[in-house]
């Protein structure tokens, strides 16, 4: 990741960017950081927090190159997310493969695959049947079975999507907190 560094004419510029009145500006400004910090997480970086102050920091350094920007600011921190978070998955493997034996990579799947079956094991039947549903198919599929799903249900995709998203952060924290159990009587 590329850290490109913010001064403080930069962030006073960024925030009259987002609102004229400073209290507003700052109110949007954390709004915002926590949003990219939640799109990182749920797109299951490690770096979350890291990655959302970086696209903060390029949004900033590029005010002035934005010209008449018209729109909602929020929308294109956004957009540069989506950019800072391709350019993580395009590092993450090869870092991967350079730091950890092939053995400690396919051990440690085991271990997080132990724990997912133990936390899936953990939710409620229907929960647990929703998520492996919304997850069960890929590409152009999985569009379909969950527009499926959500008729199903009886609610909207979008509520769908909330759904599936706090029962996939309730199974990120148990499986966070079982390979730490793991590591600790490992160790």
């Amino acid at each position: 990741m590329r850290t490109t560094s913010l001064t403080q004419g930069q962030f006073d510029s960024m925030l009259m960017w987002l609102d004229p009145d400073r209290d507003a500006a700052a109110t949007k400004y954390e709004a915002i950081r926590r949003r990219l910090t939640m799109i990182f997480e749920a797109r299951g970086c490690a770096e979350a927090e890291d990655l959302a102050d970086e696209t903060i920091n390029r949004v900033a350094n590029r005010l002035g190159a934005l010209g008449e920007y018209r729109g909602e600011p929020a929308r294109y921190f956004y957009g540069v997310a989506n950019k800072v978070h391709l350019e993580y998955i395009r590092r993450r493997p090869s870092t991967l493969a350079r730091t950890e034996p092939e053995a400690m990579v396919s051990n440690e799947f085991e271990q997080r695959f132990d724990c997912l079956d133990r936390c899936l094991g953990k939710l409620s039947p229907k929960n647990r049947e929703l998520i492996l549903k919304y997850y069960a198919q890929q590409k152009r599929g999985k569009v379909e079975a969950r527009r499926v799903l959500a008729e199903q249900l009886g609610i909207q995709a979008k509520a769908l999507r909330i759904r599936a998203q706090r029962i996939r952060v309730s199974l990120q924290n148990c499986v966070s907190e079982c390979l730490k159990q793991e590591d600790s009587l490992g160790s």
